[in-house]
């Protein structure tokens, strides 16, 4: 059953392309890591994440300026980078194909370095030893705002207490948060034969 279920789950390229259809032009990135319980092992010390002091999976997600998840990739080894992650599944450049752009945290910034017409947009870091101007404190308080949404998303997916008690090789979690996102985006048995409104 967790096999069929996370079969159907929403594809990037199909999350994009429907967005695009219906109108929209911005979607909200981020990252998360989802805690794992320790073993030892090398695999375990590629899971051990400094940035929370703790062992972990990435896991990056889109939702809708409403905050509905939309997306989750392939859970990682929480030592990766989030923008390693998104590299990995060519993100900027399928949202580039879909006319998208996406609003992100400044964990993302350098993910995308065109500075014209950029598909991923952050905030700005301050310069080390200086003041962030007013204007891009500005901008930072803005994208902060907009973004506010994404919590609710990932709360959504840390609720989920079996994968906090995970112990299990990275495509067994995968498959688990991919079938807590196609929970939320609509009913089993829906989902299951095929008659919801797939993306």
């Amino acid at each position: 059953m967790i096999e069929l279920l996370a079969a159907r789950a929403p594809r990037l390229e199909r999350v994009l392309a429907k967005i695009a259809r219906e109108g929209g032009s911005v979607v909200l990135l981020d990252g998360s890591l989802i805690p794992t319980q320790r073993r030892t092992g090398l695999p375990m010390k590629r899971r051990w994440w400094a940035k929370h002091k703790r062992h972990g999976l990435l896991v990056i997600a889109l939702t809708d300026v409403r905050g509905r998840l939309l997306w989750t990739s392939t859970a990682r080894p929480a030592r990766g980078s989030e923008i390693t992650a998104c590299r990995h599944d060519d993100l900027v450049g399928r949202l580039r194909e879909a006319g998208l752009a996406a609003i992100a945290d400044l964990g993302f910034v350098g993910l995308d370095n065109e500075m014209g017409d950029p598909a991923v947009i952050t905030g700005y870091k301050k310069p080390k030893g200086k003041k962030l101007p007013p204007a891009r404190k500005l901008v930072n308080q803005l994208i902060a705002a907009e973004r506010a949404v994404c919590e609710h998303a990932f709360a959504h997916l840390k609720n989920w207490r079996v994968l906090t008690k995970l112990r299990l090789d990275v495509k067994w979690a995968t498959r688990l948060v991919r079938v807590s996102t196609i929970m939320k985006l609509g009913s089993v048995a829906d989902l299951v034969i095929g008659q919801s409104g797939s993306l």
